[in-house]
């Protein structure tokens, strides 16, 4: 399979190459690689335009920025020898993938100047969006919960289900006792890995859990224990730590989320305006 010379089309096809099929382009099927490479082409031309535009014309890359990305992408192979011959199998060497990091993130830069340019999110927008997507802003009622479970496993002795209920039972009946004990009982006997953390299951709205689980949940008191439950995973018992009711975001609270969504989504609409604007321009 013949190696792309273009150093920018070698990078933008490596990251396609995973992006779509998770390989290296030197282990594509033909036509997987031809679909690649005429997505790289593209994408290259397209950024030929981005960079070649007025607005490109003060974007700056600071060199820390392309060490910082090179970096974090160093980073995700075992070592240095896998990282370099990554390279080599997609036509490329540091120098040249360090050269388009940069240049994708000059692009990037471009871009991000473009966004700016969106019309700025108004209080009156920010209110008309709160009115007119009230569902967005409704919270249901959750239940901070815990557990301690005991799975049912007929390869293992202790964990055979006669064996396993004999023991949750056990748990259960030094918490009905003691059910201050709860975390306690959770981090030396639960087979669960939110053991660490005394069972802490989260803040959970209905539906979150197994049913028979769920059911229970939201059956009991705030600071209510629950007795032996069995879900496919095997025997558990619950605590409910606190109960948050249901309740809907005032305007105030959620004016910062609203604000941002609008913003991010004008500079989408911006950017993708003015990409259309330089391919109708050819």
């Amino acid at each position: 399979m013949p190696q792309v010379i273009e150093p920018g089309v070698a990078y933008l096809a490596l990251k396609a190459a995973q992006k779509l099929y998770s390989k290296a382009t030197a282990a594509l099927q033909p036509d997987e690689f031809g679909r690649v490479q005429k997505m790289a082409q593209q994408q290259h031309k397209l950024e030929a335009r981005v960079l070649a535009a007025p607005e490109a014309r003060d974007a700056m890359v600071p060199p820390s920025t392309v060490e910082i990305a090179m970096r974090e992408i160093r980073g995700r192979y075992p070592s240095e020898e896998e990282f370099v011959g990554d390279l080599a199998r997609n036509g490329l060497d540091e120098a040249s993938f360090a050269g388009a990091l940069e240049r994708e993130l000059k692009v990037e830069a471009v871009l991000e100047k473009v966004g700016t340019q969106a019309d700025k999110v108004s209080d009156m927008d920010v209110e008309l969006y709160y009115q007119y997507h009230p569902e967005q802003f409704r919270r249901p009622e959750t239940r901070l919960a815990r557990h301690v479970l005991i799975t049912v496993n007929d390869t293992i002795a202790e964990n055979k289900r006669d064996a396993a209920l004999k023991r949750i039972g056990e748990i259960a009946a030094r918490l009905a006792k003691e059910p201050q004990r709860f975390e306690e009982q959770a981090l030396k006997h639960s087979e669960c890995p939110t053991a660490l953390d005394g069972g802490k299951l989260g803040d959970l709205p209905r539906g979150k859990l197994f049913p028979e689980l769920d059911k229970a949940l939201f059956e009991l008191e705030a600071g209510g224990v629950s007795g032996v439950l069995e879900s496919e995973l095997g025997f558990h018992i619950l605590r409910c730590d606190v109960i948050t009711g249901a309740s809907v975001l005032s305007l105030d609270q959620a004016k910062p989320h609203i604000r941002k969504l609008m913003g991010q989504k004008r500079k989408r609409v911006r950017q993708q305006a003015w990409v259309k604007g330089l391919l109708e321009g050819k």
